[in-house]
């Protein structure tokens, strides 16, 4: 089994959330994991280069999940493997009084990732789905609209030479419990914590049913969801470089053509005086 057919929203089917510390595939220990991640990342970084020089198609990672689901350490961890040069990363943050008077894609559209580089949504333009359906804000047919909107924006992307990957990391609250207190506990975590996050976790089922709709409907053919279980951090961060290393395989990027006669380079090199 793949690590994108073990996390796969199948496309028609009911949506069930695995549980957040399942290991459907890969290494079952923590050391196991350790140890291959640095070679999953040595591939990663050359496919990485080879998207970079071919400059013509991209990579778009998109990260959503509940407060201390990993979104940061999973950029950091994996992302952190390849050269920065190549990766275009942005956090979505609660909409300005400026962006809410635009479409709700028009701040994600300024943002997306050039030719030959893998973009990083921590966040994305699903927030504006989740938030204002359990605020109560959005729902019905508008509701269903926003989903058209995302889904056809999606395949425009796709059609234009972007390949995308979204995530759901899955967490329980439990796990997320544990995770609010050691931020507070450690005066060195505490700048990540907000009391926003405590009224976002008392919505929690909300939350839950909002993403159930958002999996169900937008997991399509040409953008499907990936849930990865994100109890376990060390298998989180396997399972998400494991789903971009299937990609870039597939997407098989390759060196260009340099446009010029290597060998008669060479020769002009080896025949060229030396500088004065």
């Amino acid at each position: 089994m793949t690590v994108r057919d073990a996390f796969r929203v199948v496309l028609g089917s009911g949506v069930e959330l695995p549980d957040p510390r399942d290991r459907p595939v890969g290494p079952g220990k923590k050391a196991k994991a350790r140890d291959e991640l640095p070679e999953l990342g040595s591939e990663l970084d050359e496919l990485q280069e080879r998207l970079f020089a071919e400059d013509g198609r991209s990579l778009l990672l998109v990260l959503q999940g509940m407060d201390t689901s990993g979104k940061g350490g999973t950029v950091r961890h994996v992302l952190g493997m390849v050269n920065p040069q190549g990766v275009r990363y942005q956090a979505f943050k609660k909409p300005t009084p400026a962006e809410r008077r635009q479409h709700f894609l028009w701040r994600v559209r300024k943002v997306l990732p050039a030719a030959g580089q893998i973009g990083v949504f921590d966040r994305s333009h699903y927030e504006d789905v989740l938030v204002p359906r359990v605020l109560g804000q959005l729902g019905g047919a508008k509701l269903a609209q926003r989903y058209e909107e995302i889904n056809a924006f999606e395949r425009e992307l796709t059609d234009a030479g972007t390949t995308i990957v979204k995530v759901f990391l899955h967490i329980s609250p439990e796990e997320q419990l544990e995770r609010l207190r050691g931020r507070l506990n450690d005066p060195a975590k505490r700048w990540k914590y907000t009391p926003d996050d405590l009224e976002a976790r008392g919505r929690w089922h909300d939350y839950q049913q909002a993403y159930h709709g958002v999996l169900k409907e937008t997991s399509t053919a040409v953008a499907p969801w990936y849930v990865v279980p994100a109890d376990r951090k060390w298998y989180r961060n396997w399972a998400v470089a494991g789903l971009l290393l299937e990609t870039l395989r597939e997407m098989a990027p390759v060196y260009p053509d340099p446009g010029y006669d290597v060998a008669a380079q060479l020769a002009a090199l080896d025949a060229a005086k030396a500088l004065p």
